[in-house]
């Protein structure tokens, strides 16, 4: 069961090479070692799965799920140095990314 006040921050990938294994496997590595920022409860590193809806977007590389406690530990996790390194590290992988951040209704 999810709590309450938690905060989820979900992060969608397209790399600027999409056929490159390099760079996938380089983003993916840079948000292996993101998932060490203490606010983060729980995380996710996804690709697209393998379902064909006209409802589904699978045009994206990967994507990060992550879950704070609350609104204030998702705040902190911006400022983060390692957060802030694997975009510094990392940013150079992808054309565009979307974020969706949800909190319960």
């Amino acid at each position: 069961m999810i709590e309450k006040e938690t905060f989820i921050h979900h992060v969608y990938f397209w790399l600027n090479r999409p056929d490159s294994k390099e760079d996938f496997d380089q983003l993916a590595e840079g948000l292996r070692k993101l998932s060490a920022v203490t606010t983060i409860r729980s995380f996710h590193i996804g690709k697209p799965a393998d379902t064909r809806r006209d409802v589904i977007d699978s045009s994206y590389a990967l994507s990060w799920l992550a879950f704070f406690k609350d609104k204030a530990d998702q705040d902190s996790y911006q400022t983060d140095p390692i957060h802030l390194k694997f975009v510094d590290e990392c940013k150079h992988l992808w054309k565009k990314v979307i974020v969706y951040d949800t909190v319960e209704v």
